[in-house]
């Protein structure tokens, strides 16, 4: 096979941070309030902007909070964890690399004794008739490293005596997301738009909010995650005050991804680029019998972090990764550490479709060159 004569535009694959919209340049952060305090009024209203905004474009019920918290995805979930967790048992679901870090951090950091743990290996999800809807319940909606997605919300009852803790942080702005169905949920600004990172977006429901001011966990709340004061919930965290100093330069980028998303039809637009985009890869891969799906049923198979299998053993699929990488086809798509290996393709709505189709005739060029032995013709 001859080698293609076109390259992606933007051959960013990270599932995270993840590439930047269509269109982005640096021009868009002119205005950055930079030198400026977080805590004046105007870089409360920056930050509060990016609040209003992300609630209008996800629709987000009126009476939910939404708050920027330190650390990203992994602080925002944390920061639930560590309020809202221990008033009664827990249910735990977890299918990838992430959520089997909050189960450990449930059982070995909070050290919770009632505490059941519902998990499945990569490529499958665990049985969700399974849980207990009086306790309260902690599972991630898209396994990043694992290709597997929850398919819908119809699992949680509405009427629930427990909370549900949802990290939802490669599904928000991709996927359909029943809030009325998540008690608090997590996610970042690096994934599906593209944002910068170390800023964590939190989003509670007034039963959350109602745990926060009515319970005390039994463990002491460092700073960082502190979201009561006086026996009662810190309103200005979800009105712009953020807990510790934010960037106001990364605050411009996220409010330029959330532009460009509202530029081109809102969270439907958004939710459909990221589907036609796995379609990409559902078609390659069923036209080609040496890669596969991680997540075999397609009920269940992410349309963000795109997770693949090849026949390849696992040098020659590292010497595939780093020719797609030398040649400028296909950046940071190996599967994550922990994973199977294979490769892993970010599908996300700031990724063309375009781009994508190139990169996978690279791919198909790659694993020949790496296949077949240079003289023989020989597969490997």
């Amino acid at each position: 096979m001859e080698k293609p004569a076109l390259k992606p535009e933007n051959p960013c694959f990270s599932s995270g941070p993840c590439a930047k919209h269509p269109g982005y340049s640096l021009e868009a952060l002119r205005d950055t309030p930079l030198g400026r305090s977080h805590r004046s009024a105007l870089g409360r209203s920056r930050l509060f902007e990016s609040i209003r905004k992300t609630k209008e474009l996800l629709g987000i019920p009126e009476e939910y909070l939404v708050g920027i918290v330190p650390a990203s995805d992994t602080g925002a979930i944390e920061m639930a964890i560590w309020n809202l967790l221990g008033e009664r048992a827990v249910d735990v679901i977890y299918f990838e690399a992430f959520g089997k870090e909050w189960a450990h951090d449930i059982l070995n950091e909070l050290k919770l004794e009632e505490v059941r743990v519902f998990s499945a290996g990569y490529g499958f999800l665990p049985d969700l008739s399974r849980v207990d809807f009086e306790h309260d319940l902690v599972f991630t909606w898209n396994g990043t490293t694992s290709g597997v997605k929850v398919p819908n919300g119809d699992f949680i009852p509405s009427q629930r005596q427990g909370l549900t803790i949802c990290d939802a942080t490669s599904a928000v702005f991709a996927m359909e997301i029943p809030w009325e169905k998540l008690d608090a949920a997590t996610f970042s600004w690096q994934k599906v738009l593209g944002g910068e990172a170390a800023h964590g977006m939190l989003v509670l429901s007034p039963r959350a909010v109602e745990r926060i001011e009515s319970y005390r966990p039994p463990w002491p709340i460092p700073k960082i995650f502190r979201l009561k004061k006086n026996g009662k919930l810190i309103r200005g965290i979800f009105e712009g005050s953020t807990i510790n100093t934010p960037s106001l330069l990364c605050n411009e980028d996220y409010l330029a991804a959330l532009h460009w998303a509202e530029s081109i039809g809102g969270l439907p637009a958004l939710i459909r680029r990221s589907e036609n985009n796995l379609k990409v890869i559902e078609n390659f891969v069923s036209e080609h019998d040496w890669i596969h799906f991680l997540a075999a049923d397609p009920a269940i198979r992410s349309n963000t972090s795109v997770c693949l299998t090849v026949d390849l053993p696992p040098e020659r699929l590292q010497q595939l990764i780093k020719l797609l990488e030398d040649e400028g086809a296909a950046y940071d798509i190996a599967s994550y550490r922990e994973a199977p290996p294979g490769l892993r393709f970010w599908c996300g709505a700031t990724v063309e479709q375009s781009d994508l189709e190139l990169a996978l005739q690279w791919l198909e060029w790659a694993y020949n060159s790496i296949a077949y032995r240079k003289h023989s013709g020989e597969r490997e």
